[in-house]
C-alpha cells in the first residue's frame, strides 16, 4: 500500500492509454452519479409529499353520512348525527384510544368582525387534545384547555393570517375581543402552521373555539360533526377505526353491512402506502444504478485483462527473478481499485454537486412544490456508495490479477 514504486507503476500504466482509461472509468462514474442523483430525487419527492402530512401519522377520522340500508324499522337515507354522549361511550368501550378529539365546524356564510374590520375565516370547535392530532405552533398565549370546555368559555385561538387581517402589526391580540356571528369571543392564543406548502394558508386562516362553547353559542345542541382519534402506542390505527365504527353503528342503529352511513380516513394506512411507494422507488433506483455500475465494472475487468495481456512478458520477467505471485496479484487489484475508486469518487462528487445545485435553484426561484422539495443525500447513501466502489474495484481486478499471478515465466518470456 505504501510502496511508491508500485504507485508510480499504476500511474504510468493508466496514463499510457488515456482515452481507454477515461472511457472505461466513465461507466463507473456514470453508475455512481446516477445512484446519487436518483437517491436525491427520491428524497426530494418524499419530502414534497411528506410535508403534506400535517397530522399525526397514526390518526383516524370518523364522520357521519346517510344510511343506505333499512334497519330495525328505520328507512334508508337517514342522516346520522353524532352526539356528546358518543364521546363518553367511546371512552368507556374502546380502551385502546390515546386521544379522542370531537370536532364541529361553523357552517353558513358569516364574517368575523373586530372594530371596522370584517373578514371571512374558518371557525372550528375543538377539544384540547386536538393539538396531538394536528400539531401547530402556538406563537402567543395558549390553546383551548379543559376549563374552557367545562365552563363553555367564550375564548378563541386565532391563526397568523387572522391576526394580520384584523389587527395592526404592532398590536397584541391576546386579551382583545372579536365577534363571530355577533357573539363576542376573547382571544387567548395565536398560532402558526409548521407547514410550508399551500395547506399552511388554510391553517393560518382558522379560528378555534371550545367545542362546547360553539355548540351552545350557535345552537348546535349536542351535535358533534366528526371525531379524530390517536391509538395507544403499539395499537394499529385500523383496530381503532374498526372498533369505533362498530360501536357508533350499534348506538345509531346502522345496519352492520351498511358501508355508506359512516365515513372514515386512516392516516396510518395512507402513510404506510406512501412509505411503501418510496421504498419501491428507492429499490428501483438502486437496481438501475447497480446494473450500470456492474456494466462499468465489467468494462474495467476487460480492460485489466487487456493490460495483463500486454504486460505478459513483464510479469514473466518479474516471476523469473523471484517476484512472489502476491506482488503481481496485489498490483493488478490496486490498479483496478484506483481506476474504479477515482472514477466513482468523481461520480459521487458530481452527483452530490448536482443535487445541491438543484436544491439551491429550487430555493432561489421558489420552485419547490407539494410534490418535490429539498432534495438531499443521506449520509448512509454516501457510505454505501463508497462501499460499492471498493467492492466493485476489487471484483473488477480479481480475475485479471489471478491470470497475471498464474503466468508461467518460460511461456511469458516467449510472448510477442
Amino acid at each position: 500500500m505504501f510502496d511508491l514504486d508500485k504507485w508510480q507503476e499504476i500511474y504510468y500504466s493508466l496514463k499510457k492509454h488515456k482515452l481507454r482509461t477515461a472511457l472505461t472509468a466513465f461507466g463507473v462514474f456514470w453508475g455512481i452519479f446516477m445512484l446519487i442523483v436518483l437517491m436525491g430525487a427520491g428524497t426530494g419527492l418524499r419530502n414534497g409529499v411528506m410535508q403534506d402530512f400535517d397530522i399525526a401519522k397514526n390518526a383516524v377520522f370518523v364522520w357521519s353520512e346517510q344510511t343506505s340500508l333499512p334497519y330495525q324499522g328505520l328507512q334508508p337515507g337517514r342522516r346520522i348525527n353524532f352526539k356528546n354522549s358518543d364521546i363518553d361511550a367511546i371512552r368507556a368501550n374502546v380502551k385502546d384510544i390515546e386521544v379522542i378529539s370531537p370536532r364541529n365546524v361553523l357552517q353558513g356564510d358569516f364574517r368575523v368582525t373586530r372594530g371596522n374590520k370584517s373578514v371571512s375565516f374558518q371557525v372550528y370547535g375543538d377539544y384540547p387534545d386536538y393539538v396531538h392530532v394536528k400539531p401547530m405552533i402556538i406563537t402567543g398565549g395558549r390553546f383551548i384547555n379543559h376549563h374552557d370546555i367545562r365552563d363553555r368559555r367564550k375564548v378563541a385561538i386565532i391563526g397568523a393570517q387572522v391576526k394580520n387581517r384584523l389587527y395592526d402589526p404592532e398590536e397584541d391580540p391576546i386579551g382583545t375581543y372579536l365577534e363571530i356571528k355577533g357573539v363576542p369571543f376573547k382571544v387567548v392564543g395565536t398560532f402558526d402552521s409548521p407547514l410550508s406548502s399551500n395547506d399552511a394558508i388554510d391553517d393560518i386562516q382558522t379560528i378555534y373555539l371550545p367545542n362546547t362553547t360553539m355548540q351552545q353559542a350557535f345552537n348546535q345542541g349536542e351535535n358533534v360533526g366528526w371525531f379524530g382519534f390517536i391509538p395507544r402506542m403499539g395499537v394499529p390505527a385500523a383496530t381503532i377505526e374498526e372498533n369505533v365504527k362498530a360501536l357508533l353503528a350499534q348506538r345509531h342503529k346502522i345496519h352492520p353491512q351498511d358501508r355508506s352511513a359512516l365515513g372514515s380516513f386512516n392516516v396510518e394506512q395512507e402513510y404506510q402506502e406512501v412509505q411503501g411507494l418510496f421504498a419501491g422507488i428507492k429499490a428501483v433506483s438502486w437496481l438501475v444504478s447497480i446494473m450500470t455500475i456492474i456494466a462499468g465494472v465489467v468494462g474495467v475487468g476487460n480492460i485489466m485483462l487487456i493490460i495483463v495481456k500486454e504486460r505478459t512478458k513483464e510479469f514473466g520477467v518479474r516471476k523469473s527473478v523471484g517476484a512472489p505471485p502476491w506482488s503481481i496479484l496485489s498490483m493488478i487489484i490496486m490498479e483496478s481499485l484506483v481506476l474504479t475508486g477515482l472514477a466513482g469518487y468523481l461520480g459521487l462528487l458530481a452527483g452530490v454537486g448536482f443535487v445541491e445545485l438543484t436544491n439551491y435553484a429550487l430555493i432561489q426561484f421558489d420552485a419547490q412544490s407539494e410534490f418535490f422539495a429539498n432534495p438531499e443525500i443521506d449520509f448512509e447513501v454516501g457510505l454505501t456508495a463508497l462501499l460499492v466502489l471498493v467492492v466493485a474495484g476489487t471484483l473488477a481486478g480479481v480475475v485479471p490479477a489471478q491470470k497475471a499471478a498464474r503466468t508461467n515465466p518460460v511461456i511469458a518470456l516467449r510472448d510477442e
